[in-house]
């Protein structure tokens, strides 16, 4: 699967492109939401990941001009979040799953998994 990781924590970003990679998925990063949304665009990518607050762009707001655009729609968003879960998870129309920090990476990885059975592996 290809998939964008947004995380504003590097050591964090780290872990999570790794241990996807290690994992067999084409992963590419960004620091941010907004930077985040230029790769999706681009890169028509299997998943996202996304943390909820960064700077520039919140996990949130990357959620809502993914969904905003046609073409975007379909690509399933995973939350990874600190303190904000509860927020992400009274929306569904926007986080197919939403995994609080600190997450077992194990779990993440057949979530992710999961999806990718799901969307035919796009």
């Amino acid at each position: 699967m290809k998939i964008v990781v947004a995380e504003d924590e590097f050591l964090i970003a780290d872990m999570l492109v790794v241990s996807l990679e290690e994992a067999g998925h084409e992963v590419h990063d960004a620091p941010h939401g907004a930077d985040a949304l230029k790769l999706v665009r681009t890169l028509d990518p299997d998943l996202v990941i996304t943390d909820f607050m960064m700077p520039l762009m919140t996990g949130l707001e990357l959620a809502e001009a993914m969904k905003a655009e046609n073409s975007l729609q379909g690509i399933p968003i995973i939350l990874v979040s600190g303190a904000q879960g509860a927020i992400a998870r009274s929306r569904t129309d926007l986080f197919d799953l939403v995994f609080d920090k600190p997450y077992v990476m194990d779990h993440l990885l057949t979530a992710v998994a999961g999806l990718g059975k799901e969307k035919g592996q796009r």
